[in-house]
């Protein structure tokens, strides 16, 4: 869009397209860039690998000896904001956009269907309002809280970069050349050092950041446009000095200009585009950290959101409502001090950031911990990811590899194992729960899935599609009685998924959130039945798979779902959280052997099941994710997205959903891995990890169509490496006739 737009509304801009380096100390940094060139290669961009040496040929002012290689980015650049922003304005006005300077917003309100826009020109009226606020977001959010809205997660951080005076000759490099010195970016020390007119730019994101007006003898002030912070160099003086020693051109220049400012940072960097939780016909656009080159895909996401309800690509990482009421000031601040100063850190699989936790704890958690338990955090709530033996290695070094070994592979394996060959159990607080009830309940219902509602006291998974058919959400529904209903979700989608079903909730009906009222444990694996048996349960233990019912465990009363993520025979306990110590107790008691999150990812994916966006978005249609079983077409209900389904499944899908047996080597597949048929990209991977049950990779993935035939040969790539892998037979690997779950 940058590109063109100058021509297009006929306003200059200084837009250069330089290209940039991203430069790697480490073998686990250049994995890391192989995962990048081969996603970037998937969408039709060219991202090159580098030796240190063909490094220099970008860049002859580098130092490179100590350098693991790097990345070559041909299409990053720098463009002049201001001239960006006057271009922008110019192409709204002559579009009929009206542009209102120096009109402060002072209040909202509501009339009927319209927004009242407060601002010290007057009201204005809408249908729809957009916070876009930048920095100011969180305060304009406050005057959404009449209608349902919440204070806005984010910290604005001080950012600072400087200006070197010119340099003689980086000014006859850039005569002789043609064009301005690439970018470099070094992110294993963290600061991006570009060439400003005849001079440089060095701007770090240092480890020792500060927040701004997040104390109340530091308030926001009333207005700081066109204001800057005092300088502070003194906190970039190790990054001043290791951009020196890289490119020692930028010693020989004294400092011209520091600049010391505002940016917005919400708690994992990402910028807030989407629905405005709670808020009926108000949407978020805020803290931005790169605006300028998140800006334009922005721009495009909202207008979607507008126009359409919906975007074209799924956005849930930049969705407002991924982040719940555990987000507090307190989490912000701790995340945003995390992330701010590890801006270019990697996401290792196996890593938990430390900032903003425990924010929300299982009734069992110090029991849990005790055990052994190594713990991840999971919209806000603390869940075991593995356990622990003593001696074992539990140290956040540890964590810093893309591979599958670590200190956790034997105490997965250990875990499988159990619920294999015995019991285990999983503390899982957390679940997203909503009862819905009221004459008329299952016919919205009806309405909203593709597929059938279950008999009273039984449950289903139902999957509400969009207008065009694609995966929404997926919810697991109870039925207690003809029009009652508990909804159970992921624990990420609490907000999300309520959005979803109060959005055109009918009048009459009643819909509530129980998510802090419960708590589950998750009982599986073959000697199952004969723990609940030792424990005097009260129930029907022949019920069959699917089945729901109330019941006392060891005296205490809860609620048993005959269902299991893991693949085997197995039940959750569903109970009041003061009753789940007692309950875990006795489970434990009874020779349950506990077991964590990355056990049961690894025994889902043997299972096929898919994991809420991430194999199942709006990204793929329902058709698409091989859920075909959950759609009943000949229903009379006009569901979500029925005639988008219909003409598709008239035309042929153009992909599908499969499981994959990887050749993989000592990393297991990435999410968005690159699937190769032959020499051409065909899909990517959804899901990957070790199935310790059938000893082998496991990838979950989206294909081609003509890629998607059992037994074809296909190669995933896993940092830099295609592996060789075969499309497998639509069932599950483990247990294929899932007779172990029904027995």
């Amino acid at each position: 869009m940058y590109r063109g737009l100058a021509k297009d509304v006929d306003y200059p801009m200084n837009y250069h397209v330089t290209g940039a380096l991203r430069l790697a100390h480490s073998k686990e940094r250049m994995q890391e860039f192989e995962k990048i060139s081969s996603q970037a290669r998937y969408q039709g961009l060219e991202m090159e690998i580098c030796t240190p040496e063909e490094l220099r040929v970008y860049n002859p002012f580098m130092e490179t000896h100590d350098l693991a290689g790097g990345l070559w980015d041909s299409l990053d650049g720098d463009i002049d904001p201001a001239q960006l922003t006057q271009a922008m304005a110019k192409g709204a006005r002559e579009a009929g956009g009206r542009i209102e300077r120096f009109c402060p917003v002072t209040g909202m309100d509501r009339d009927g269907n319209e927004w009242i826009v407060k601002t010290e020109k007057g009201d204005i009226r809408a249908e729809f309002v957009v916070n876009a606020a930048g920095y100011y977001a969180q305060r304009v959010g406050e005057m959404f809280k009449p209608f349902g809205g919440r204070t806005v997660p984010m910290v604005v951080m001080s950012h600072q970069y400087f200006l070197t005076e010119p340099i003689p000759e980086l000014a006859a490099w850039t005569r002789e050349q043609g064009h301005k010195m690439p970018m470099i970016r070094d992110p294993d020390i963290s600061y991006y050092l570009r060439q400003d007119k005849h001079g440089l730019n060095l701007g770090p994101y240092e480890r020792n950041c500060q927040a701004a007006w997040v104390t109340p003898d530091d308030p926001m002030p009333e207005d700081f446009s066109f204001q800057l912070y005092p300088d502070d160099l003194d906190r970039l003086e190790f990054y001043i000095e290791d951009a020196m020693a890289r490119v020692p051109l930028l010693g020989t220049a004294g400092v011209g200009r520091n600049i010391n400012g505002p940016i917005p940072y919400a708690p994992d960097g990402l910028p807030m585009i989407g629905p405005m939780p709670g808020v009926k016909n108000a949407f978020e656009c805020h803290s931005f950290t790169f605006g300028i080159a998140q800006g334009g895909g922005a721009g495009k996401v909202m207008a979607e959101w507008i126009m359409h309800g919906e975007t074209e690509a799924d956005m849930w990482s930049v969705d407002p409502r991924r982040y719940t009421d555990y987000a507090d000031h307190d989490y912000c601040h701790a995340k945003a001090l995390e992330t701010y100063g590890h801006e270019y850190a990697m996401h290792f699989p196996r890593h938990e950031w430390p900032a903003g936790r425990d924010k929300k704890l299982s009734p069992v958690d110090a029991k849990v911990r005790s055990l052994g338990g190594q713990m991840g955090a999971y919209n806000g709530w603390e869940r075991a990811n593995w356990f622990a033996r003593a001696g074992e290695d539990t140290s956040e070094a540890a964590t810093q590899t893309w591979g599958r070994a670590g200190p956790w592979a034997d105490a997965i394996a250990r875990e499988v194992a159990a619920v294999q060959h015995g019991v285990g159990v999983l503390d899982l607080p957390g679940f997203s729960r909503f009862n819905l009830s009221g004459a008329g309940a299952a016919e919205y219902l009806r309405g909203m899935i593709a597929g059938a509602l279950p008999k009273v006291g039984r449950m289903t998974l139902g999957y509400f599609p969009d207008s065009r058919g694609r995966i929404l959400t997926e919810m697991s529904i109870m039925r207690h009685a003809d029009d009652f209903f508990t909804l159970i979700t992921a624990a990420p989608a609490q907000w999300h998924d309520w959005d979803v079903l109060n959005r055109n909730l009918p009048a009459g009906l009643t819909l509530s959130d129980h998510s802090a009222d419960y708590s589950t444990l998750i009982v599986t694996g073959p000697k199952a039945r004969e723990l609940f048996v030792a424990l005097d349960t009260q129930a029907d233990l022949a019920a069959t798979w699917l089945s729901i019912q109330g019941a006392t465990v060891a005296g205490t009363n809860c609620a048993l779902a005959r269902v299991s993520f893991a693949g085997e025979l197995g039940w959750e306990i569903h109970a009041a959280k003061a009753d789940i110590p007692a309950l875990y107790e006795a489970v434990l008691g009874a020779g349950a052997v506990p077991f964590g999150m990355y056990a049961l990812n690894s025994m889902r994916i043997e299972k096929g099941y898919r994991a809420w966006k991430g194999d199942l978005s709006t990204d793929y249609t329902l058709l698409e994710g091989g859920l075909d079983r959950f759609i009943r077409f000949g229903k009379p209900q006009d569901f979500p997205g029925k005639a988008a389904l219909l003409a598709e499944q008239q035309s042929g899908r153009k992909r599908a959903f499969v499981t994959l047996i990887v050749d993989a080597g000592e990393a297991d597949a990435p999410y968005m891995s690159p699937v190769w048929l032959g020499d051409e990209i065909v899909g990517e991977t959804t899901s990957g990890d070790w199935g310790y049950r059938i000893g082998a990779s496991v990838a979950l993935g989206m294909v081609r169509v003509d890629a998607a035939k059992p037994g074809t040969q296909l190669h995933v790539e896993i940092f830099g490496v295609k592996c060789a892998a075969v499309v497998q037979e639509d069932a599950p690997l483990w247990d294929a006739d899932n007779a172990r779950l029904r027995v």
